[in-house]
């Protein structure tokens, strides 16, 4: 018989993405989100993944760069990072090396890098004046956004947009896609 795959989701903010990624994954025969993970207290995917009946909690800076921080990853097999902005530290990158997945709203390796996130890229897109964005789904290594690609998926930027009507785009791109990669990236792996 099959393993079960246990995911962790780590996330920053209101959790949609993390959401959308537990709803695809909520009867599947293979793989589960076991628990969602903040380093914001406040933040509200912990009312989401408790709608979802999906435990979660919150952890420090000092805690996350703890290398016993692992230790609290109990039958972890994958991590996800929706929403999720602070550089992994190198003990889980090499404990989850090519299991730690993240998600980036533009086209890498444009746009990429520290500090760039949500509206920051968006208006950067816009001020380059490109003509397309998009999402990029990527393994995570030690540098921000430069791991491994593994999709892309492309929209166009049309005269006249704004940083909100592209994020709308980007936004429907990621609950399309992210999913459906991260089973197939995991399926892949895990015969």
């Amino acid at each position: 018989m099959n393993k079960q795959i246990n995911l962790a989701i780590f996330a920053s903010g209101s959790g949609t993405n993390a959401e959308n990624i537990a709803k695809y994954f909520e009867n599947h025969e293979r793989i589960q989100v076991k628990e969602i993970l903040s380093n914001k207290k406040d933040a509200f995917m912990h009312k989401r993944a408790d709608d979802l009946d999906i435990p979660s909690w919150t952890f420090s800076k000092d805690q996350f760069l703890d290398p016993s921080f692992i230790k609290r990853l109990v039958d972890i097999d994958y991590i996800i990072l929706a929403g999720f902005l602070w550089l992994i530290p190198k003990f889980l990158i090499q404990s989850y090396r090519n299991r730690i997945i993240n998600i980036h709203p533009a086209l890498l390796p444009k746009f990429g890098g520290k500090g760039m996130y949500g509206d920051r890229v968006h208006k950067a897109v816009m001020e380059s004046e490109e003509k397309e964005s998009g999402i990029t789904i990527h393994l995570v290594n030690e540098e921000y956004d430069k791991g491994e690609i593994l999709h892309q998926a492309k929209c166009e930027v049309v005269k006249g947009e704004s940083p909100d009507s592209l994020a709308k785009k980007i936004h429907a791109l990621e609950y399309d896609h992210y999913p459906r990669v991260i089973e197939e990236y995991i399926l892949s792996g895990s015969k």
